[in-house]
């Protein structure tokens, strides 16, 4: 009988020590989400620029040369491709906003589309038709700072994220507003704001802050009415 309870011990301590080499830390997983976005930056060979040269060129990245520019306090980085028609947001404006998006998680590569509203892909089920996905949110600035509500009506990643607990635009999609314009194309050559985000987990949604993961985004904006 004692040598059972030794054994026993023994088996208990060896399956303990085995968890805990089995339990991943949160360091670990921060380690694993900055790889994944070092390893997508070399891969595609961005040019990383700091705030204070990209100020420098009015606010704008050169595609040409591939920039992303680092937002050293929240992690995010961004391209603008385009900046767009119309004008930025004023101060004390909510503003409609319409966008279509890809998202990737980028600890799967940056191939592995996750959602998109860009064209048709399989959700809950069914195939949703982009057409009846058009992301709609509101923004607002105040005294300088953006907040947003994703449309939960209508919204795509609401529906597929929240699961009906908050409507509250990310974080690191609110970035880009302090920077492009929001306008309605309405003459010839008129582009509505066009740009690439990486949004690391401390920024992203509730998925991504929960699971440690870095997510890319195509994303473009367009006042809605």
């Amino acid at each position: 009988m004692r040598k059972f309870f030794l054994l026993t011990g023994i088996f208990a301590v060896l399956l303990g020590i085995a968890s805990c080499s089995d339990t991943v830390t949160y360091q670990e997983q921060r380690d694993r989400e900055i790889a994944a976005i070092n390893q997508y930056i070399a891969d595609s060979a961005i040019n990383v620029i700091s705030e204070t040269t990209f100020f420098a060129n009015d606010s704008m990245t050169d595609v040409s040369r591939n920039e992303f520019v680092l937002f050293e306090a929240s992690g995010v980085y961004m391209q603008i491709i385009n900046k767009g028609c119309g004008e930025k947001i004023k101060d004390g404006e909510t503003a409609t906003v319409l966008c279509r998006f890809t998202e990737s998680n980028l600890l799967l590569g940056a191939d592995s589309i996750t959602l998109t509203n860009k064209f048709a892909m399989p959700f809950n089920g069914s195939v949703v038709s982009p057409t009846l996905a058009v992301e709609r949110m509101s923004i607002t600035k105040t005294s300088g700072t953006y907040s947003g509500l994703f449309d939960t009506s209508s919204s795509f990643m609401y529906s597929y994220y929240s699961s009906g607990t908050s409507a509250v635009v990310l974080s690191g999609w609110l970035v880009p507003f302090a920077y492009i314009n929001l306008g309605r194309p309405a003459n010839d050559g008129d582009e509505i704001a066009h740009v690439k985000l990486i949004v690391p987990h401390k920024e992203g949604h509730l998925t991504a802050s929960q699971n440690v993961i870095p997510y890319l985004y195509d994303i473009t904006f367009e006042r809605g009415r």
